[in-house]
Formats: C-alpha cells, structure tokens, sequence
C-alpha cells in the first residue's frame, strides 16, 4: 500500500425514500469519526486507570454547496427535518468502503457575506452494526 490523497473519494448517501444518490460533486469536504467508548473500571487498589473497551459508534458530518437539481444534495437532505428514517452512506476511498446506517441530525443553510450558499449535515450511527471498512 502507498500513501493516497483522498482526491478520488465519492460519497453515496439514501434520500428518505432509500434511493442511493451519489452527491460526491455536491460534497466539499466532510469528517467521519468511528469511536469506542472506554469503560473506567479502577479498583481502590491501582495507581492509574484501568478500563474496558465499550460499544463502537461513528459519527459524520458532511458539508458542501447548496444544488437543488433532481437527485442532489438538496434533494437528499431536504427531508432530514420531516423524516425519521435511517439513511445508507459510504464513503468510498481507493477502493476502500465505510457503509453506515445513519440518522441525520439536521440540515443547515448558510449564506456568507460573499454569498456562498453552502449546506451542513451532521449524523450519528442508527443501528448498532459496527462501522466496518471493507
């Protein structure tokens, strides 16, 4: 294996009606974290902390221009506030593939004084399968 940019990334997300939209030119950069919880479990009798590896979890947040075309970002996310459903999404990078079951928090607009019109959507994992490269 060899050092990569993440140039040649694409990012599939569902809209709420479980179709997959390839938004990749609508995205402009994002963040995904796949944590573990740590269990503190140190008897009286240590001098430092003992702990358990606990329940694995992701987040992400993904962030990119506004586009309100037929099966673009808008399209995807405009539903996040009147929906309650978990969304497919994977991120894939170099042949390697992140898919996740993810609720989205919110869908925020944001117009600077410039006037770029850009959008954020943060999510959580929904169905408790651990985040899993493949």
């Amino acid at each position: 294996m060899a050092k990569e940019s993440g140039i040649a990334a694409t990012m599939a997300v569902d809209d709420s009606g479980g179709s997959v939209r390839t938004i990749s030119n609508d995205i402009t950069d994002f963040s995904i974290s796949t944590p573990r919880a740590m269990i503190t479990v140190t008897g009286l009798d240590k001098l430092a902390e003992e702990r358990l590896q606990g329940l694995a979890d992701m987040s992400i947040t993904l962030n990119g221009v506004f586009n309100d075309g037929s099966n673009a970002a808008h399209d995807v996310f405009s539903t996040v506030s009147s929906s309650s459903v978990v969304r497919t999404v994977t991120l894939t990078i170099s042949g390697q593939a992140l898919p996740n079951e993810v609720f989205f928090t919110d869908y925020s607009l944001s117009r600077s004084a410039s006037a770029e019109l850009t959008w954020s959507a943060p999510g959580v994992l929904g169905t408790g399968v651990v985040p899993t490269w493949a």
